[in-house]
């Protein structure tokens, strides 16, 4: 027998693996998912596992989903990392799951961090997982529908797993208190309100939870009695600055900067400023927010403030002279009065409307007045003739139409009557209006 050494003793785990649910019934959370009746934990219990997806923020139960489902299946589980794993591995794990198909046994693999395969390795599970060869278990904390290929994708199920509620957290940290795979039998003193601190600075993650808790009690003060207090100072130093859930390159560097803009458009300067922090303090370039309160400025305010571009490209130009953090301040100055001018989307509608027409008459001539005789010959064949410049009229307006003729009653851009842009529309009205009224003279 292997002799077995201080590592392999359960208590030299951490807390969070050895409290690791080993039934659903332990199993903390996903209530959505796994309620009583609910359809995946009918699977389960039925043993009926399809390829399927698991989609959630760390620390929320994937892999643990996976280790149950490996103990109730009848199939044989293999346990598949991404991270450690290339297309030779995956060949020789596909090889054996067609020897346990030959013999008339079901495979399960399942592939955690499956985001991290490229479209190669990735590609090499979809023959095997259309034949049915394996059923594939992939865990991802990336939104699928980016990371995984489509092909792959169309043939799994994807279940959304969500971050756990402070409820969840708090009774699975209880648990760890009298658990005897936890603390159970121990003598431990916790100030008031600590679980709940901890659940609230663990933002849904279980592993977080469970370490901090772990850490707190490891780091308390032990009695001459066994007993072991936790002080406030204790919990202050385990717990330092929350490290944010943020991804530069991932779903969620678009969720916030979606969530910025739509906040300024609906008029919120309060969660605009919040979603803004959320982005500088996790480290997103300030250059890049920058650039997207400047598109802001014109596609959600345009000229119902025509001041708006001036905030935002000022603080652009203060992100790149200055940068962060004293950069955050302008950038916090061009959100609120984003938030707070005027909107409209009249000149953002008024480019998709004609973009939308330029893709369906990209062959309409250019006027022969509108164009320019710059050689005998193109005056010759019409080119400017019949030209009006503006200038040589009293009211610096003409009678000519500037669009194709089949194209001479379109409408683009149609003023709002927010702030400024009520009195242009105005002003477009008339002008409108003595264009038709000088073209019916003539």
């Amino acid at each position: 027998m292997e002799q077995m050494t201080l590592f392999d003793r359960p208590t030299a785990q951490p807390l969070a693996a050895r409290l690791r649910p080993q039934t659903l019934e332990e199993f903390a959370g996903q209530k959505h998912l796994l309620g009583e009746g609910k359809v995946l934990r009918r699977l389960i219990e039925g043993d009926q596992i399809a390829s399927m997806i698991f989609w959630g923020p760390p620390g929320v139960g994937k892999t643990t989903l996976a280790r149950i489902i490996a103990r109730r299946t009848r199939a044989a589980f293999i346990d598949f990392s991404a991270v450690t794993s290339g297309i030779k591995e995956i060949r020789g794990v596909m090889q054996q799951a067609e020897d346990n198909r030959r013999f008339g046994e079901k495979t399960i693999v399942f592939v955690d961090e499956i985001h991290r395969f490229n479209k190669a390795q990735q590609d090499a599970f979809l023959p095997f997982v259309e034949k049915g060869s394996i059923i594939l278990i992939g865990a991802t904390t990336e939104n699928p529908s980016f990371e995984v290929n489509a092909a792959l994708l169309s043939r799994c199920k994807v279940f959304v797993l969500q971050a756990l509620t402070p409820e969840d957290l708090t009774g699975l940290m209880r648990r760890a208190l009298k658990d005897p795979r936890g603390f159970g039998g121990q003598d431990i003193a916790l100030p008031e309100g600590l679980l709940e601190r901890i659940a609230v600075f663990a933002n849904g993650d279980a592993r977080v939870a469970l370490s901090t808790l772990e850490m707190v009690i490891l780091n308390g003060e032990l009695d001459a009695d066994g007993r072991t207090t936790v002080t406030e100072d204790t919990l202050e130093q385990c717990i330092s600055k929350k490290s944010l859930l943020y991804d530069k390159g991932g779903e969620e560097h678009y969720n916030l900067i979606s969530a910025l803009h739509k906040s300024m458009r609906n008029s919120d300067p309060d969660a605009a400023v919040y979603w803004l922090a959320r982005m500088l303090e996790a480290g997103e370039d300030p250059i890049y927010i920058a650039r997207r309160v400047t598109r802001f400025a014109s596609e959600d305010v345009g000229l119902s403030d025509p001041r708006a571009l001036d905030q935002a490209v000022a603080a652009f130009q203060a992100c790149r002279l200055i940068g962060m953090p004293e950069c955050s301040v302008h950038l916090t100055q061009a959100v609120v009065y984003m938030a707070l001018a005027p909107k409209s989307n009249a000149l953002y509608a008024a480019y998709e409307a004609a973009r939308r027409d330029a893709a369906k008459e990209l062959s309409e001539p250019v006027p022969l007045h509108l164009r320019n005789a710059v050689t005998g010959l193109m005056k010759d064949v019409g080119y400017g003739a019949g030209y009006q410049y503006a200038h040589d009229f009293d009211d610096k307006l003409t009678a000519m139409t500037c669009l194709p003729d089949s194209m001479a009653d379109k409408r683009y851009y149609l003023p709002t009557e927010q702030g400024e842009e009520a009195a242009l529309g105005k002003k477009l009205d008339e002008i409108r209006r003595w264009k038709e009224e000088h073209r019916a003279a003539k």
